[in-house]
């Protein structure tokens, strides 16, 4: 159990940021799930009782956005670790669920690997 990677899951509408990020993670050795809106991040959650991490825009279509997605996730799925990113909006701390992150695009690869390893180690 100690070798298995940290599952992560990114949600992004952004075809080629969540390309990016996903390669990116991956690299990083982390095992890496991906959902372009908060209907399908609900669907990969429910598939998948690995995922540790979700990593989420603020700003997706469909009527979810990230915020309400991370409150939806942090309600039925308390043990999940959430980072919040968003580049057209800074989000207050208030704003975001108990014990997630908030960092704003563009975002330093190496800032957020350093935070998924810090909030998903017990």
């Amino acid at each position: 159990m100690e070798n298995e990677p940290i599952a992560v899951l990114v949600v992004e509408d952004e075809v080629l940021i969540r390309m990016s990020i996903v390669a990116e993670l991956e690299d990083a050795g982390f095992e890496v799930f991906e959902a372009s809106n908060a209907v399908e991040a609900i669907e990969v959650l429910i598939a998948n009782n690995r995922i540790q991490l979700m990593f989420t825009d603020v700003d997706m279509p469909g009527g979810v956005d990230g915020l309400k997605l991370a409150a939806s996730v942090r309600d039925r799925w308390p043990p999940i670790k959430i980072i919040v990113t968003s580049g057209h909006r800074s989000v207050d701390v208030d704003a975001l669920p108990v014990e997630a992150r908030f960092m704003a695009k563009p975002y330093d690869l190496d800032a957020v690997i350093l935070s998924i390893r810090e909030m998903t180690t017990n």
